[in-house]
């Protein structure tokens, strides 16, 4: 027996992030909860709306894409390695980056990139 699911269903497993992120911060080491992604180890931060969030299409299944950023202000100094988005009290995802020193009063930019991307399943 086949299996499929609707693109409605496969925009779903992105949505928890879509629909609440609200803060974006560049960090100097993988953060484990919401405070260390807001303060422990934050470097710069974004504010995040629905909108910076697009759900398309992808080769038989889905992504979910971050739109671009720029001109972060940069709070504190240190090598960014990790990018995590969060809710008002949860650690909704985290992924690596390009490891780059970022210099405190300076702007750091963050190019378009897929969070996830999820392939109907077989």
């Amino acid at each position: 027996m086949a299996k499929s699911a609707h693109s409605d269903v496969l925009d779903g497993l992105g949505g928890v992030i879509k629909s609440n992120c609200n803060i974006m911060t560049i960090c100097s080491t993988q953060p484990t909860t919401r405070d260390e992604a807001i303060t422990t180890y934050k470097l710069a931060d974004q504010a995040m709306v629905t909108g910076d969030f697009t759900a398309a299409a992808d080769g038989g299944g889905r992504k979910l894409s971050v739109a671009a950023k720029s001109g972060i202000a940069i709070d504190t100094s240190g090598d960014a390695q990790h990018i995590a988005f969060c809710d008002g009290t949860r650690l909704l995802y985290v992924t690596t980056c390009t490891l780059q020193a970022l210099v405190s009063g300076g702007t750091v930019d963050v190019p378009t990139f897929d969070i996830c991307k999820v392939a109907q399943p077989t």
